[in-house]
């Protein structure tokens, strides 16, 4: 089990105190209301832990409070872990960003773009450019997702089972077989969608290393970064660490535990998501966002080239455009895509003053469906942290909210 403890007075890094419990009090009132279940909130700097704080039940129904031992699903958190892994086997020449990824996947290569049509009879045509492995890392592929259904080829993934991961029974690479048979939404490198990109990229490391995307996770991320509680599943015997999916209640009444969105795995699931299906503690994901403030090392422990990390962070969207230009929704409670990029494998920061939020220009981050962020600075040298387990979670503003108030507490 993780352990977590302040590690450095706030104002001995440049941080202030006082400043810091505002974020305390603003998500507290989530939890007196009952809109939020419960959240943990870690905010380091320069290295150290300057700020810790949990609120709320991990189990509201059995009234067991969240605590540093709270197990959290990452979601879409799952992402960036995946995307780290494929850049070190990057710097290993195991692949190249311009690869086409049928390359590894041949299915893709006969993969089409829609054009117009219904979901039952759509016209499509020939992919004029491959989907590349770069394309993956971007979420500027053309794959997308079932569960909005707003759009011809979304309601094609629904029909077929596919709305967030796959249907029962069918394994990473199968779901990659049904992807590669669907129309993609644009021609790949023109457009950003968030979709199933990252799993797709999951199983291209799969046959890169003859590995399942598990045991790729553990032998190039998880076990050199001592990441020993983030798995895809959670024994039986630590499941009640596990914190549910709530949902707001009616006319936005207190939140309701949605055993739908709470599936919990005791022993490895036959889909593997490699873009969402971590679990982990505050404590592990804390190592990973250490890592990722070190510039690639932690502890001693280099995984990454300081290059290849800079690299990874830069804005890799097509003509060094923002996702309000070529982002094709806004997601899960983000205030605004203007202003903001995203690299490989994160979000990136193109116009800080266009985002009208207190944000820096060197911050990497992301985020998830159900309610989990993470943000990196490497110039203030400050990590933030929030996990909650709550969806939608555009319901709530929390994601502006927690960088306002995170950036305000700063005064070095």
């Amino acid at each position: 089990m993780g352990e977590l403890k302040i590690e450095v007075d706030p104002a001995e890094v440049g941080l202030d105190e006082a400043r810091l419990r505002r974020m305390d009090d603003y998500f507290q009132a989530y939890v007196d209301d009952g809109r939020l279940p419960g959240w943990s909130l870690l905010v380091s700097k320069r290295g150290q832990v300057a700020h810790l704080a949990h609120a709320g039940y991990r189990h509201v129904e059995n009234g067991l409070r969240v605590d540093d031992d709270t197990i959290w699903r990452l979601a879409s958190l799952t992402k960036p872990i995946v995307s780290v892994a494929a850049m070190m086997l990057y710097e290993q020449g195991a692949f190249g960003l311009h690869d086409p990824m049928s390359d590894y996947i041949p299915a893709f290569g006969e993969t089409r773009v829609y054009r117009n049509g219904m979901a039952g009879s759509p016209n499509t045509d020939p992919l004029l450019e491959p989907i590349r492995i770069w394309h993956l890392l971007t979420h500027t592929s053309g794959l997308t997702v079932g569960a909005w259904q707003a759009h011809p080829v979304e309601q094609i993934y629904a029909q077929a089972g596919y709305i967030w991961d796959a249907p029962p029974g069918v394994d990473l690479a199968g779901a990659c077989e049904g992807w590669a048979g669907f129309p993609l939404l644009f021609t790949p490198g023109t457009q950003w969608n968030y979709g199933v990109s990252v799993d797709v990229l999951g199983r291209v490391l799969e046959v890169i290393t003859g590995k399942s995307i598990d045991e790729v996770l553990a032998d190039l991320v998880l076990g050199p970064l001592g990441m020993t509680e983030t798995s895809f599943w959670v024994d039986e015997a630590q499941t009640h660490r596990v914190v549910p999916v709530y949902s707001p209640g009616p006319e936005g009444g207190p939140a309701f535990r949605n055993d739908p969105l709470s599936p919990l795995p005791t022993s490895k699931p036959t889909f593997l998501s490699a873009g969402g299906g971590l679990f982990t503690t505050l404590s592990d994901y804390h190592r990973f966002c250490q890592f990722l403030l070190g510039g690639g090392e932690l502890h001693g422990t280099r995984l990454l080239g300081t290059r290849t990390l800079a690299y990874m962070g830069k804005n890799h969207l097509p003509g060094g455009a923002d996702l309000a230009a070529v982002g094709r929704r806004v997601m899960f409670g983000q205030p605004t895509y203007e202003g903001l990029g995203f690299g490989l494998g994160f979000q990136t920061v193109v116009d800080a003053a266009a985002t009208k939020i207190l944000i820096s220009p060197s911050e990497i981050s992301w985020y998830s469906g159900y309610s989990t962020l993470f943000m990196v600075d490497p110039i203030e040298q400050l990590s933030v942290q929030f996990f909650s387990s709550f969806a939608p979670v555009k319901t709530y503003p929390l994601y502006g909210r927690l960088r306002q108030l995170a950036y305000q507490a700063l005064i070095d």
